[in-house]
């Protein structure tokens, strides 16, 4: 068998995942997503991820029409049926389809659509060499019109960041919030080391909560690292002793270059190499 697909209740072949061209999620965004990690067998932070996964829905009103333990056991059916032990898994949840018009209440039957498979986030030379990145013009959607807290099946605004990025010949852009400070990539978290100090972004500034992001501040605190969340701008980011970004698919990834400006020493530092060092090993060891 090829790849199969958990829809709507059923596994089915990859060829037959398919869903109504009036569902919602595809005729205007409407849905929640996860993107989630599995190790050796056993799924990474699966706790966390799917407490996102219905926060998410909550923010938007969508009722997932599976509760929580029923949505776990359907992942691991999942992985098992694809003989999957180190995957990416990819979890979303429509409105559902239904009619032409923006009100959720022309909708019915919420799909739930879990897809196992492999992902390459960045080409593994990046991670030894390190990422060179930018600032983009396109700024993360301001807090009163769409929290970035909600995983939304909507990624325009990240997509339109991710164009400038593959535009001025790199992969990745960090993108700026309404007021000027720094808030996230496109598909990752930001931090910085300063002075032997880890600085990220706060919620407050228009972030999703990764959770990567929080078991790298986990993981620098065990250390004895300070970590702090606070409001960086880009003069923040130019003076940096270092840089790296989280996220699921990621994981966790040196920058070395941000607007053509070197970041320490031009390669990965050494906080951030015991960091990389240190999720590896969680990854390894975690219990699922």
């Amino acid at each position: 068998m090829g790849l199969q697909v958990y829809l709507d209740g059923r596994l089915v072949e990859k060829e037959d995942a398919k869903v109504s061209v009036f569902d919602h999620g595809l005729l205007y965004g409407d849905g929640v997503f996860e993107g989630i990690r599995s190790y050796n067998g056993k799924v990474f932070e699966l706790e966390a991820h799917i407490r996102r996964l219905y926060d998410s829905a909550k923010g938007i009103r969508l009722t997932i029409p599976l509760a929580p333990p029923a949505m776990i056991e359907a992942i691991h059916a999942t992985l098992k049926a694809n003989n999957l032990r180190d995957a990416y898994i990819r979890l979303v949840v429509t409105r559902g389809a239904g009619y032409l018009g923006l009100s959720p209440t022309k909708t019915s039957n919420p799909q739930v659509i879990i897809i196992t498979d492999q992902i390459e986030m960045y080409p593994p030379e990046v991670y030894d060499r390190g990422l060179e990145i930018i600032t983009c013009t396109t700024i993360r959607n301001h807090p009163n019109a769409l929290s970035a807290r909600i995983k939304s099946l909507n990624y325009l605004n990240n997509i339109l960041a991710k164009i400038e990025a593959m535009d001025a010949g790199v992969l990745e852009a960090i993108m700026l919030n309404h007021e000027g400070f720094v808030a996230e990539c496109t598909g990752d978290n930001v931090f910085i080391v300063r002075d032997g100090r880890l600085e990220t972004p706060p919620t407050a500034a228009g972030i999703l909560e990764g959770v990567t992001r929080a078991v790298v501040m986990e993981l620098g605190r065990a250390r004895g690292i300070e970590v702090i969340e606070k409001n960086l701008t880009r003069y923040d980011l130019y003076i940096a002793d270092e840089c790296f970004l989280t996220g699921t698919a990621a994981e966790v990834i040196p920058v070395t270059k941000i607007d053509g400006r070197t970041i320490g020493q031009g390669s990965a530092g050494p906080i951030t190499r015991d960091l990389i060092a240190a999720f590896h090993d969680r990854t390894r060891n975690h219990n699922g």
